[in-house]
Parts: structure tokens; sequence; C-alpha cells
């Protein structure tokens, strides 16, 4: 007797749990497209880039020999044509280290090619 009254509880709590999720707890897509249009922004997309792998040098006050700051989407925007070139330059390459992966350089490919968009 005890033994199915255990039963039975754990059949009420399990089905309690399941009637009472919502609809609105689909994990289907976890990470839905924060722009909808599907086009790069500066500020989602390519800031984090320039920030991991230029700023090093191109910093606020360049170092290293850099002749240019790239803090701020105007400083990138203004630039892109070179910076395209130079990170996918193998022979001499930015950053210095090496080329970065082929995935963030198409990502700034992407965002010059949507328009460059800042947000």
């Amino acid at each position: 007797m005890k033994h199915l009254i255990y039963c039975l509880g754990i059949l009420v709590l399990v089905l309690t749990y399941a009637c009472s999720s919502s609809s609105t707890d689909d994990v289907s897509d976890p990470d839905p497209d924060p722009d909808p249009t599907g086009k790069l922004t500066y500020d989602d997309d390519v800031k984090s880039i320039i920030s991991n792998n230029c700023i090093g040098c191109h910093g606020a006050t360049p170092t290293n020999g850099a002749p240019f700051s790239l803090t701020t989407y105007d400083s990138v925007k203004d630039r892109i044509n070179g910076i395209i070139g130079r990170i996918n330059n193998a022979s001499s390459p930015m950053p210095p280290s090496g080329l970065m992966a082929q995935g963030l350089r198409d990502d700034i490919q992407q965002w010059k090619d949507d328009g460059l968009l800042e947000n």
C-alpha cells in the first residue's frame, strides 16, 4: 500500500509539472537572432573582433608603431578597406601574430557588404 501511494504521488508531481510548463518556454531556438534582417553591425558583430584583435596596438593611444587608433565606429568604418586588405594579407597580416580566423575575417567583410551598419 505504501508503495502504491508513493508511485501515485510521483505521478501527480510529473503530471503537475508537465501541465504547468508554458508554451513560451520553447527552447528550439535558445539564441534568437537579435537582427532579423541578418545584417551584421559594428556594435553587435565587429566591435568585439576589433577589440580582441586590434586594440592592443590600435588603442586610444596607438602603440608598437601602429599609426592610428581603431577604438570607434567611425575610425574602423573610415579605414575598412585597409583593414580588410591587411587582415587577409598572408605575407604582412594584421594582427602581426598571424591571420585571424577565417570566420572573423568573413564577418568583417560581410559587415562592409551589408553597408557598414553601426547598430
